[in-house]
């Protein structure tokens, strides 16, 4: 059973949310958000600047489902109040990344540039080595960030490669003269 969909989720002010055919959108300060939640086992209700999650049934399935609900409508509302950040370190020598029009142009080693065209609703900065990515739909967020890690990962030996600014790579010795 879900812990987080048990409590009543709070509407902060200056945030409207509306839920109509199983569809709802979110407005705040930053943006809107829509999401289609399709299947009808979740029970959703508005009322009093509160959103209340109950299931319809008490099947596996149904309760999984529950708390999945529930984490969609706070990264939401969390979203268009305050945004998510991401950030990426690249380290090697050679190594370069920068934005380009609508374009994330990277430097990775390869003997040709890598490019990525940036999503719509989102902002890529580029100061130095470190890649910050900011937007208001957090799966989006993540998962641009997460393409962008996958151009180059961080390889144990040097630690050259793309990671995240709180990820630590544990290093592995190498080889050993005699």
């Amino acid at each position: 059973m879900s812990r987080l969909a048990k409590k009543p989720i709070i509407i902060p002010e200056k945030t409207t949310v509306t839920f109509e055919n199983r569809v709802m959108t979110v407005a705040g300060p930053k943006g809107t958000l829509t999401k289609e939640f399709s299947r009808p086992i979740i029970d959703i209700q508005i009322a009093e600047g509160e959103i209340i999650l109950t299931p319809t049934d008490q099947e596996q399935f149904t309760l999984a489902l529950w708390g999945t609900y529930a984490s969609h409508i706070i990264n939401m509302i969390e979203g268009v109040n305050n945004g998510f950040e991401k950030k990426l370190i690249l380290e090697g020598v050679g190594y370069k990344i920068a934005v380009v029009g609508s374009q994330l142009e990277m430097a990775l080693g390869f003997s040709h540039p890598v490019h990525m065209p940036i999503p719509e609703g989102i902002e890529v900065t580029v100061e130095k080595n470190t890649t910050t990515i900011k937007g208001i739909d957090k799966e989006l967020v993540g998962a641009f960030a997460a393409d962008v890690r996958a151009q180059k990962k961080p390889e144990p030996y040097k630690g050259k490669g793309m990671r995240y600014f709180d990820e630590i790579i544990r290093r592995k010795q190498g080889k050993k003269s005699a």
